[in-house]
């Protein structure tokens, strides 16, 4: 409190003092204990006899509100104001704290200023806070042992938590129940419940603090099946086996599927490339038949008895003489080629000298010669 307000309230004080003949007048009743939801208004009443002069609330030893004699009220906070009453020699003050917090919380105090002239109550601000079960409808196997999680976040104090199964409640040994503070004063709880439903069954959590006029609760549906039986647990099993097989020998086959057409794609391949290396052969063995023919043809066909002079005599021969048919007897191993009388023989010369001279060295198979034309 600043030096301002401490004068003023030892001023009080001191007026209250000099006032006070000896018989003053005492507190009647003063304020009790208040608990309160954040939130909420608090109330506080100071009932003191008659020959009072100056009434002061206080918080935590610290003047909040005054009032002093016949009924003026001098506020130093303003979350605090007061009502004033009076009945026959009698005065109640009334307080007020608007909107109260968690810092609200302490103890409120009454004093007229005089001997024994004080009395005191608490008021106590709790917070309502959450309460869930993570499922709302859970599948449970008959005869099945389950853990129920309940959490209670954000509450002052801390909850009283207790279980009830189809509105029976459940004896306190069948959950455990924890509890912590958090940074920010609020307390967080965290209820276990260990269940064997025989039946469906509605489960309710329940927690509540003492500002609460009912508890706050949480709810879970429980669903009891009978277990699966030996036969239906065959053929799952049977259908699981012949879905893994089906599967299994799908990825086979396609694995399968992809080798045999890698295969065929490289044979055809090779193949391709026999193939291509046989025609390539042949192509070469056919050039290397055709390079000897030429050669062969080329050699057969040179005529080491050529002279320029029988060019030009053949030259001048016409085209329409002819030699006459030539008998196979003809040609002898031994003899010398003779040819037939000539119509014309230009130039006059020994045409038929030359011609014996040469057939006798050069010989000429008559199977390879039919008929000798001289054009």
């Amino acid at each position: 409190m600043d030096s301002p307000q401490k004068c003023f309230w030892m001023t009080l004080s001191f007026l209250g003092f000099l006032t006070d003949p000896g018989f003053s007048s005492s507190i009647i009743e003063g304020p009790s204990n208040f608990t309160a939801l954040v939130g909420m208004d608090a109330y506080f009443h100071c009932t003191v006899s008659e020959g009072w002069q100056i009434l002061i609330w206080l918080f935590e030893g610290q003047p909040v509100l005054s009032v002093t004699y016949p009924g003026k009220v001098i506020i130093t906070d303003k979350s605090y104001n007061q009502q004033g009453y009076n009945k026959s020699t009698e005065f109640t003050s009334e307080l007020t704290i608007y909107n109260v917090q968690l810092n609200n919380s302490g103890r409120i105090e009454c004093s007229i200023q005089t001997m024994g002239g004080n009395q005191y109550a608490f008021l106590s601000v709790q917070v309502n806070g959450s309460l869930s079960i993570k499922d709302h409808i859970l599948m449970v196997r008959e005869n099945q042992t389950i853990e129920i999680v309940c959490e209670a976040v954000g509450w002052n104090p801390a909850p009283h938590i207790i279980w009830m199964v189809n509105n029976i409640t459940v004896d306190n040994s069948d959950y455990i129940t924890n509890h912590c503070q958090g940074s920010n004063g609020l307390y967080n709880e965290e209820s276990i419940l260990t269940l064997t439903p025989p039946t469906n069954s509605i489960v309710i959590c329940l927690a509540s603090i003492f500002v609460l006029s009912k508890p706050q609760s949480a709810t879970i549906t429980l669903v009891v099946y009978p277990p699966p039986i030996e036969s239906d647990i065959n053929e799952d099993d049977g259908r699981i086996r012949t879905i893994i097989l089906a599967v299994v020998l799908s990825v086979v086959g396609f694995l399968l599927l992809i080798i045999i057409i890698f295969l065929i794609v490289c044979c055809c391949r090779r193949k391709k490339e026999s193939s291509y290396q046989k025609e390539m052969r042949k192509v070469s063995v056919k050039q290397n038949v055709t390079d000897q023919n030429l050669e062969t043809i080329d050699s057969g066909n040179e005529n080491y008895g050529y002279s320029p002079e029988e060019q030009e005599h053949t030259k001048q021969i016409p085209r329409h003489h002819s030699f006459s048919p030539v008998d196979s007897s003809f040609f002898g191993l031994e003899q010398d080629l003779e040819v037939g009388s000539v119509s014309e023989v230009p130039y006059g010369g020994n045409y038929d000298r030359v011609l014996p001279s040469r057939a006798a060295a050069y010989p000429i198979n008559p199977r390879k010669i039919r008929n000798v034309t001289l054009v």
